[in-house]
């Protein structure tokens, strides 16, 4: 595949932005009447995805980020989990909605589900875009799933491949060696 060349859509633009909507509407419901929900995306795969979401939530909230690192270059995972970021608020006594891009091992999610529970929040939800069930190793879960995909690596929508194609408005599935 070339610079030029677009990966083969996987889900299209009209199921992403529908699917968005139907998160959006049981995140509302599910935060109904809670004071303060912050909801915190984790970067860089997540940004794309958090605020369409965010834009559709009907509960007051504020919005904050995290970074991790996970992956190497390209497609190996690096097996450990950093954090490169934190958020800059108290989550004590918080309700938190963490956003994640594709919850792959589930590796990053219990990291970050073990650091945020340490820190207090009332309540701790997850919402993943992507899951791939074939992947799963650690004994998480999320709360809110867009879509569950095969095992194949996925870019577009926020999603990446050594930085290439996040800007795409579809999440697509990647040559198994991108150049």
């Amino acid at each position: 595949m070339t610079n030029d060349e677009r990966p083969p859509v996987l889900i299209g633009e009209e199921r992403i932005r529908a699917r968005v909507g139907e998160l959006a509407a049981e995140i509302s419901r599910d935060f109904a009447g809670a004071e303060g929900l912050l909801v915190v995306g984790v970067l860089r795969g997540a940004f794309i995805f958090l605020a369409d979401l965010v834009r559709r939530i009907t509960v007051p909230l504020a919005v904050d980020f995290v970074a991790t690192s996970h992956y190497g270059s390209g497609t190996a995972a690096s097996g450990h989990v950093s954090l490169l970021a934190d958020v800059r608020c108290d989550l004590a006594g918080r309700p938190v909605l963490l956003v994640e891009d594709i919850l792959d091992t589930g590796h990053t999610l219990e990291f970050l589900q073990r650091h945020f529970r340490g820190r207090g929040p009332s309540r701790l939800r997850t919402c993943a875009l992507v899951r791939k069930p074939a992947r799963l190793r650690a004994g998480v879960t999320a709360d809110y799933v867009g879509f569950e995909i095969p095992d194949v690596w996925v870019v577009g929508y926020g999603l990446d491949c050594d930085e290439r194609w996040r800007g795409l408005p579809y999440i697509g599935v990647a040559p198994k060696a991108a150049p």
